[in-house]
């Protein structure tokens, strides 16, 4: 595989070169996870970060002079706060982008941020929680959502009110959620890549939630008993050849490899051993020719009880 064909973390191994951050926030939002992460990756390898903020602005709104003038001091503004911000979260000037915010309005807020990682050429979007979420979980907004489904950026998503180690991170995971179970996931190797550009643990993971396979109208336990075991001998086996295949490539990782069992995805989740520096890496589906996150059913009901950070791996196809 080719330089240009690597993707996002993939592409990233040399530590030398920093990571472009793309941090969303909000002036509104008393809490502000996107720039809390943000300052936690510049603790862990070098980072070039930006912070985006975006108005909603619906069709047919004038744009004349007192718009654009609005619009420069409102930009203005923005910056100030938002300088505020990142030094409240300790990330030092070294860490930031020349220019280090920017202030967007349109109509679309996904659109409007997909361009703005693009024009930033941004590795990572990170995004803020919903504040409608759970503390230490993740909820996706209408926003994260639709990035969810075709952002061609490796996207951040963060528990609500989420405390982070101060050291930065310890150690990446990555869990299989692609229902085909192919060992060797584009996202694995992301991950395995990632852990080794900040030189940590790499722990792979499989979930085996019980109660999913039991039917609502003909419950019969030992079906699902049955469903529930082959389903972890699968995730067994799958960890083994993840193991062997990174330890391939990457011989200098500490790789560890676990199951979660429990009633349910949170269950499940719940069952392991969770660090304040760990960081989640989420493989994503192929659609359509070009690279681009689409989270299968797996990651859409695991995410909600993610406690950690997660990353969302774009996958080419």
């Amino acid at each position: 595989m080719s330089d240009k064909e690597l993707l996002g973390l993939e592409n990233r191994t040399d530590p030398s070169q920093p990571l472009r951050v793309l941090a969303v926030w909000d002036p509104r939002n008393a809490d502000s996870e996107s720039l809390r992460v943000a300052a936690w990756l510049s603790h862990s390898t070098r980072v070039k970060v930006r912070v985006v903020t975006t108005f909603s602005q619906p069709w047919g709104s004038k744009q004349g002079k007192k718009y654009r003038a609005w619009l420069r001091a409102e930009s203005q503004a923005v910056e100030t706060a938002v300088r505020d911000a990142l030094e409240t979260e300790g990330i030092e000037k070294s860490a930031l982008a020349k220019k280090f915010s920017v202030f967007v309005a349109g109509s679309s807020r996904a659109q409007l941020l997909s361009d703005a990682a693009a024009k930033f050429n941004a590795d990572i979007l990170l995004l803020p929680s919903s504040q409608s979420a759970a503390k230490n979980r993740i909820l996706a907004g209408s926003t994260a959502d639709a990035l969810l489904h075709y952002s061609p950026v490796t996207l951040g998503l963060t528990p609500r009110a989420v405390k982070l180690s101060k050291h930065g991170i310890s150690r990446v995971n990555f869990a299989y959620t692609d229902e085909t179970g192919n060992a060797d996931d584009p996202a694995l190797r992301a991950a395995a890549a990632f852990a080794s550009r900040l030189g940590v643990a790499l722990r792979i993971l499989a979930f085996s939630p019980a109660g999913l396979a039991q039917t609502p109208l003909n419950a019969n336990l030992d079906v699902a008993k049955k469903l529930t075991s082959d389903w972890r001998e699968r995730s067994l086996g799958l960890l083994d050849v993840a193991r062997d295949i990174t330890g391939e490539a990457h011989p200098e990782l500490d790789i560890s490899a676990e199951v979660g069992s429990g009633s349910g995805w949170r269950g499940a989740v719940d069952s392991l051993k969770w660090k304040k520096g760990d960081l989640m890496v989420l493989g994503s589906h192929p659609m359509g020719a070009f690279a681009r996150v689409f989270i299968g059913s797996t990651a859409t009901e695991l995410l909600p009880h993610m406690r950690v950070p997660v990353l969302v791996h774009p996958v080419a196809r």
